[in-house]
């Protein structure tokens, strides 16, 4: 049986399996994106830039067809599959747009003249991609390195075969050459391989921490460059409100978006004490007013998690907390059925020292902490090993900026939830990751910034 498969998690049906790859299928696909590269990096930046524009044109021209492929893959609401599509539409134009600039030479004041800083690809990458988000998370990858001059093997995650296919036939379609991105039904054994081999240069990973730290150990021992984008715990600190409702809608949207499976959504919600109660009982109620359905129909709200298994360790997580003390006031249960479904889920109590204080719970599940003082609430922000996302709200936004700055985090949000978009950076600190991805900073992971004298 293939590791490869379809499988809806709205039914728990097999739809298709894929055959993995053989190694010696692996071999090739090394050898010609190696081939690829030494004529890809030698294209006009100009004329790569193009073909990306292209992508991106395509992605826009078949976002249903793509939306429908990861609804059934991965159970994601038709609309918000359909809004993947539209930022995966702007990282391609970002890329292709902006890259003339983004990739010109850059003239550096040194004592006694000047050097130059000319930004060159550097080979082969492999991107291993998950899950909860097919199309973005390739995107981030992919784009700004093809315009860069790299050629990418993708091993995506197990359960997106179709999706994997079908960003590689569209990339073709827009006239990439059939070796600058090859798309691998791949083993985690021969993942090892290709990150041995001398011609790969790179690996890029969004994904769990256990799978970054094993990726990262295996690109350790052969002198690889990483970008590791893994999990998340974000806080979502409110420290006045002149409108719970508000905040209540907020952190209700951002925190249930995708079914909760978002590195980036805010995890932990931190809020005053004189607001706390209040708020707590408006996002009950919030979080009741979800009800399960097909996410193929647009009328469903609540869709599944990605498996059976990510929602039999996300009911395990919860119940884990329960038993540590704490409690659940809405949710905590499967709802009964064939589909990989869970309650939406709020957890008061959780202290330090208990495993859903340290953990990152991937699911529609928010836990709220009280705090008396910006400075508890900026301890709380911090006691987590992640350092991903994070937001700050106050009516006052110096209040809010002043509290942000001193968050440890790759990315902070005043007065709104953190979000992605093309053109700002992407990434985190501490067991989060390390690299950047979007924007400026995420076509220099894996570039040669050679200086010229």
């Amino acid at each position: 049986m293939s590791m490869y498969k379809v499988t809806n998690p709205a039914t728990g049906e097999v739809l298709e399996e894929f055959p993995t790859a053989t190694d010696a299928e692996i071999t090739g696909a090394i050898d010609r994106a190696h081939q690829g590269y030494l004529a890809w990096r030698e294209r006009p930046v100009a004329e790569r830039a193009a073909l990306v524009k292209r992508a991106a044109e395509l992605f826009a021209e078949r976002a249903d067809e793509l939306a429908a492929i990861i609804t059934t893959e991965m159970g994601k609401r038709i609309a918000e599959s359909k809004g993947e599509l539209g930022i995966v539409v702007d990282i391609f134009s970002y890329y292709a747009d902006n890259a003339e600039k983004l990739l010109a030479d850059e003239a550096l004041p040194i004592r006694g003249g000047e050097a130059t800083i000319r930004k060159s690809p550097i080979g082969v990458l492999l991107g291993i991609m998950p899950w909860n988000f097919p199309y973005y998370q390739v995107a981030r990858f992919a784009a700004p390195n093809l315009v860069l001059g790299n050629t990418i093997l993708l091993k995506h995650a197990p359960s997106c075969p179709r999706s994997s296919a079908a960003i590689e036939a569209l990339l073709r379609d827009a006239g990439l050459p059939a070796d600058a991105y090859i798309n691998v039904y791949a083993t985690n054994e021969q993942v090892a391989d290709i990150i041995a081999d001398p011609r790969v240069q790179g690996v890029s990973l969004t994904g769990s921490e256990r799978a970054g730290a094993a990726v990262a150990a295996e690109a350790g021992k052969h002198l690889k460059k990483v970008v590791l984008e893994l999990g998340g715990s974000d806080p979502m600190i409110i420290l006045d409100t002149a409108d719970i409702d508000r905040m209540v809608k907020i952190a209700t949207r951002s925190r249930l978006g995708n079914t909760g499976q978002a590195c980036n959504a805010p995890k932990r919600m931190i809020v005053m004490s004189d607001i706390h109660d209040a708020f707590v009982d408006k996002l009950v109620a919030s979080f009741q007013g979800f009800t399960p359905g097909d996410p193929a129909d647009p009328a469903t709200t609540l869709a599944p998690l990605s498996s059976q298994g990510a929602a039999d360790r996300l009911i395990e997580q919860i119940d884990a907390a329960v038993a540590q003390g704490a409690t659940v006031r809405a949710g905590g249960r499967r709802i009964e059925g064939p589909g990989a479904y869970v309650e939406p889920t709020v957890l008061t109590g959780v202290e330090p020292g208990t495993r859903a204080y340290a953990e990152e719970l991937f699911g529609p599940v928010a836990m709220v902490f009280k705090a008396e003082s910006e400075d508890e609430a900026v301890e709380l922000a911090n006691d987590t090993p992640f350092g991903l996302g994070s937001g700050v709200f106050s009516a006052d936004p110096e209040r809010a900026r002043r509290v942000g700055e001193r968050i440890e985090a790759g990315m902070v949000f005043i007065n709104q939830a953190g979000g992605s978009q093309a053109d700002l950076p992407f990434g985190g600190v501490k067991r989060s990751g390390v690299g950047r991805e979007l924007g400026p900073l995420g076509i220099e992971e894996f570039m040669n910034k050679k200086v010229i004298k």
